[in-house]
């Protein structure tokens, strides 16, 4: 009896198991359907790498928004800043004499005709009183000239008698032009005067660059530094030393980027006014001249600046070389996409300097690109990918 229930129970076992087959193939997706949902699942990104927040690693990361530029045509070149003289006056005196008072400080703004400082001269005072004697001599004479012309047709005095009064209200009157021309290059724009002091006056608007004199100073016009310097800080004029190689990339109008160690992360715009003239035979060097912007006042005169001669037309991307990565022949940057994010691109340069390179394509002007650090998400990037590139 035991015997016949067995192949019973195997029958039974055999038609569950053949059961639960056709359930499961039934409700399975179709073999077209399972490669999709394989192909649908997102592949990891090799070229994007995230830290946690607070990673220790992040603290020697460091972006950097960084601008397009234009192209260099060279080398950086150095390069000093001086006045433009288009905007500079250099007030010095023109007689000996002592500074009474002083009107303007250094560094303040000033006007044209603003008074900057009084100086008592008695060679004011002297060239004053020839002034009058001047005029005093030359209404004398012209009085006797009105006599003679008087006296002539009557014949009470000959003719040479008249043409001599005449010789003579002439010269009084060239003396009297004399003398008003002293006293005009001394007070030019003819302030009030007092006794035998006068005013030194600004004949521009600026701003008080140097100044030189101190009260009770003693002046005269051979003194070795004018009393004052004024300027206009907005516009400067930048002084290019060009070795001969480079002569062939000059041209009046060119524009030329200005960088300062004072400002690091900033660029100045400066134009070509005057192409070189002369070799310096000692450097071999030729020195431009080129109107430099500054609006905002912050690059000063006698600074020494780098400057790049930029192509007419294109532009690109100035990275430190701190920010390149390079496998094999390929470079590759990072860009910081999101906080604590970074993206690998592979770039295009377009020339490399010693401490900076040019980027042509990969990147874009205003992108925060990694300029610190860059070696060690490539590592980092290189461990979590297995060495894959």
């Amino acid at each position: 009896m035991g015997m016949k229930k067995q192949p019973a129970a195997i029958v039974m076992v055999l038609l569950l198991a053949s059961a639960s087959i056709a359930g499961y193939l039934l409700f399975q997706p179709p073999p077209a359907a399972r490669a999709a949902n394989v192909a649908a699942a997102p592949a990891p990104d090799l070229d994007r790498i995230q830290f946690p927040s607070g990673a220790p690693q992040l603290a020697m990361i460091q972006a950097q928004i960084l601008p397009a530029v234009g192209i260099p045509a060279g080398d950086t070149l150095s390069a000093r800043v001086v006045y433009d003289e288009d905007v500079t006056a250099r007030i010095g005196v023109g007689v000996n004499g002592r500074v009474a008072a002083i009107k303007a400080a250094p560094g303040s703004p000033v006007h044209a005709g603003q008074v900057l400082a009084e100086i008592d001269s008695p060679d004011f005072g002297a060239a004053l009183a020839d002034l009058s004697k001047a005029r005093a001599d030359e209404e004398r004479k012209r009085k006797a000239m009105e006599r003679a012309k008087e006296l002539v047709p009557g014949e009470a005095i000959a003719s040479k008698d008249s043409e001599a009064a005449q010789s003579d209200l002439d010269q009084a009157h060239a003396e009297t032009l004399r003398a008003q021309q002293r006293v005009h290059s001394i007070n030019p724009h003819g302030d009030r005067i007092q006794g035998q002091r006068f005013s030194l006056v600004s004949p521009i608007d600026g701003v008080v660059a140097e100044r030189s004199v101190t009260p009770a100073l003693e002046v005269s016009p051979g003194m070795p530094a004018p009393l004052f310097v004024l300027t206009n800080p907005k516009r400067l004029w930048l002084m290019i030393d060009v070795p001969e190689s480079m002569l062939a990339s000059v041209r009046q109008g060119a524009s030329v980027d200005v960088e300062s160690d004072a400002f690091p992360n900033e660029h100045f715009k400066a134009t070509i006014a005057q192409p070189g003239l002369v070799v310096d035979p000692n450097t071999r060097r030729v020195t431009v001249r080129a109107r430099l912007d500054n609006p905002a006042g912050k690059l000063l005169p006698e600074m020494y600046v780098r400057s790049t001669l930029l192509q007419e037309r294109g532009n690109a991307v100035k990275v430190p070389n701190t920010a390149l990565v390079n496998r094999g022949v390929y470079t590759y940057v990072f860009v910081q996409s999101a906080p604590q994010q970074f993206q690998r691109r592979q770039v295009r340069m377009l020339t490399r300097g010693n401490d900076a390179s040019y980027i042509g394509a990969g990147v874009s002007g205003g992108e925060n690109i990694v300029t610190t650090g860059a070696l060690l998400l490539d590592a980092e990037m290189g461990a979590r990918t297995g060495g894959a590139p």
